[in-house]
């Protein structure tokens, strides 16, 4: 795909994620950033995309619309509030919204397990960091045991990488975590819990993933597991298996690390990157589906 040809993008909020997520696209060879738009032209954000030559406007999703001739899809960074105004301006423009807030707008994708699934549709959802960590190893445990009947899955963050809007939406972090573990992995019963961890140093992001299942299969659960972790590894390269599947009390256990890339997040807040990453990943492949 040549420059001519990259998939114009927008960027809608210009906190950490937002500016992240722009210099993740300035470095992808399938797509161009031609707005990064939000609310202040002296946020830190702002500053540094003016200072890369990106076109910034504090119109916010007036300037996305605006923008619908060289924009085909927008990177909504906001909140999730703010996307369920969002998201129905968007698809009347015919412009793809990525929703990296927890609104459950649309269909939730996790790159790893869905991909091809969402492509096409005019908004996805990338469900929350925690989603992203532990849906594919709930995918892969199901895959292995069909009889899976709870699953608890527990992420640890560095509270300094929890920003305002991360806080403020708390709630539907994790309704919608637990939604997307059980969609994925046809279990009835699931539980998301997150813990905001102040410790100096800062921790990295830890995702515990706990299942009941009947006759449990660990031999093939370890196979599916290991499968996953290197297709994720593929868009996420911070995202590592540090406890491979075992049995605990009864319990299958298993547990990731993820490492940020350090692009304008510090490496710790492998929270954020995961998701940006997830974006990316599905942005690239909406790119490529056009370009052929």
């Amino acid at each position: 795909m040549t420059a001519s040809k990259k998939l114009g993008v927008a960027i809608l909020g210009t906190g950490n994620i937002g500016t992240d997520l722009l210099i993740k696209i300035l470095r992808s060879p399938h797509l161009e950033c031609r707005l990064f738009a939000g609310r202040n032209l002296g946020s830190p954000g702002m500053m540094k995309a003016s200072q890369l030559g990106v076109a910034v406007s504090a119109r916010g999703i007036d300037a996305v619309l605006e923008a619908a001739g060289e924009v085909s899809l927008v990177f909504d960074a906001t909140s999730a509030m703010d996307h369920l105004k969002h998201a129905p301006r968007l698809e009347k423009k015919g412009i793809v919204a990525v929703d990296l807030t927890p609104a459950k707008v649309g269909r939730m994708c996790v790159p790893a397990v869905n991909l091809n699934d969402c492509l096409g549709l005019p908004n996805v959802n990338m469900v929350t960091c925690g989603g992203q960590a532990a849906i594919p190893l709930a995918f892969a445990i199901q895959k292995a045991n069909p009889k899976v009947r709870y699953i608890e899955t527990v992420s640890s963050i560095a509270s300094r990488s929890a920003g305002p809007a991360t806080r403020l939406n708390l709630d539907e972090y994790l309704g919608t975590t637990e939604a997307g573990l059980g969609l994925f992995s046809s279990c009835p019963d699931t539980k998301a819990i997150i813990n905001l961890n102040p410790a100096q140093p800062c921790v990295h992001m830890q995702t515990t993933l706990l299942a009941r299942v009947e006759d449990p299969d660990l031999d093939a659960t370890r196979a599916r597991v290991a499968e996953m972790v290197a297709l994720i590894r593929g868009y996420v390269p911070g995202y590592q298996l540090i406890l491979e599947p075992m049995l605990e009390n009864g319990r299958l256990a298993t547990m990731v690390r993820v490492d940020g890339l350090g692009d304008y997040l510090p490496k710790y807040a492998g929270n954020l990157d995961i998701i940006n990453c997830a974006a990316i990943a599905y942005a690239e492949a909406v790119a490529n589906r056009r370009g052929n």
